[in-house]
């Protein structure tokens, strides 16, 4: 019997290459790409003209002169900020301000995911940043300032390395979120450098939207009411971050469009930008849902609202590719520690969902803690693509239409 395949992106940091998905030729498989998939990768051309043309603010070496302290937060291991080639751009900006070498440190805006290690801030720095400047992460428990409390009652503590200097510049990625729509802007701030408590008080606008019949303000490409999105704005505004830079990525993880500037400006200029660059269309009557996860791949159950949300009208099977070698990422508030040791806030997902017939997960990785999040009892577990077409070919023994998502992680359903 033939075949017919197609090709995933698999393990962003680590071996990125692709997973070949082999299906049975009877089967129709849809891909179901985001608008921006096939988006070229950033030249460098581009990334200077946004450093020339600022958006809402001036340019950072005008920003820089006269400055003694410089903080360049960037996102964690969990984003696909490739921070490796865009902070050079930033460090000649600042040599052309005449900021010495040994006033500049690098922080990593890891929230409440754990720490990472030299190897991590190689993949996302480089051996070159790592040679010449300090990198820190961030200590959600200890050594955050208190700055203020937010209109919406959010007593904001942050960073204090980070307070301590007179110039911060950030730089992260604009992607789709399952809470506040899309990340990026001052999010690096709230929750990226910010208090354990912080942070809590931060989701729990989340829940008290939910509980007040606001859901329809919250989750992905949701922000223009979204309480979170206003919290994280405040944030920066309060810390003083003086300039933001965002990328957006492409179907393959590279970054393929760039906005620099003052936080909040440059963040809505982001954010239309990406409503459309991830936008994906539903593919109606699938009978399996194929969801891989990849630029969030240490993440992979943000990726299940499309999967779901996809099978909804007819129902069937979801497939979940979770393929990240470090595993799924530490998460002090939301995560798992134990049969009673739980992050403050932490929340099964419970999909007992009579549209879900069956969930597969395709870990080469087996993590039996991170079922205690994916709290499906019946979830089947394999540790490679042809055991999943083991699980689905006994019940499509004549064919099947499935749609494949390339990265669930940063897709969402316009």
């Amino acid at each position: 019997m033939g075949t017919k395949s197609m090709a995933v992106p698999r393990q962003m940091w680590y071996e990125e290459g692709e997973l070949q998905l082999e299906f049975p030729e009877s089967w129709e498989v849809v891909p179901c790409l985001m608008d921006g998939h096939d988006a070229p990768y950033l030249t460098s051309e581009q990334i200077r003209a946004a450093f020339s043309k600022p958006i809402g603010c001036r340019k950072l070496r005008e920003l820089a002169r006269g400055k003694n302290e410089v903080a360049i937060i960037f996102d964690d291991i969990s984003r696909p900020t490739r921070v490796a080639e865009l902070a050079p751009y930033v460090l000649e900006e600042l040599e052309a301000a005449g900021i010495r070498e040994t006033a500049v440190r690098f922080i990593c805006a890891t929230g409440t995911h754990g720490a990472h290690s030299y190897q991590d801030f190689r993949k996302k720095l480089g051996e070159k940043i790592l040679d010449r400047f300090p990198v820190y992460n961030h200590n959600v428990y200890e050594n955050c300032t208190y700055v203020g409390e937010t209109s919406q009652g959010t007593k904001l503590a942050v960073n204090s390395e980070v307070m301590s200097c007179d110039l911060k510049i950030a730089i992260g990625s604009v992607i789709p979120h399952p809470q506040t729509g899309f990340g990026g802007g001052g999010k690096i701030i709230l929750p990226g450098i910010a208090s354990i408590d912080s942070i809590e008080a931060f989701h729990l606008l989340e829940i008290r939207a939910r509980e007040a019949g606001q859901a329809h303000v919250m989750g992905p490409g949701n922000y223009l009411e979204n309480p979170m999105v206003k919290d994280f704005n405040e944030a920066a505004r309060m810390v003083g971050l003086d300039l933001k830079i965002d990328t957006a990525v492409n179907g393959n993880g590279q970054p393929c469009a760039i906005f620099v500037g003052e936080p909040q400006a440059e963040y809505y200029e982001a954010v239309g930008f990406a409503v459309a660059h991830y936008a994906t269309k539903a593919i109606s009557g699938a009978d399996v849902v194929v969801l891989n996860s990849y630029s969030k791949g240490n993440e992979a159950f943000v990726g299940l609202p499309i999967g779901l949300l996809m099978l909804m009208e007819k129902g069937g099977d979801l497939v979940l590719i979770a393929d990240c070698p470090a595993g799924q990422v530490v998460h002090y508030l939301l995560g798992s520690f134990g049969k009673r040791a739980r992050g403050r806030l932490f929340n099964a997902i419970d999909f007992q969902l009579p549209f879900l017939k069956r969930f597969v997960v395709l870990s080469p990785q087996f993590e039996k803690s991170f079922t205690d999040w994916l709290a499906i009892p019946d979830a089947v577990w394999v540790k490679t693509w042809p055991e999943v077409m083991e699980v689905l070919a006994r019940d499509f023994p004549d064919g099947a239409k499935a749609a494949v998502v390339p990265d669930g992680t940063i897709q969402y359903l316009a």
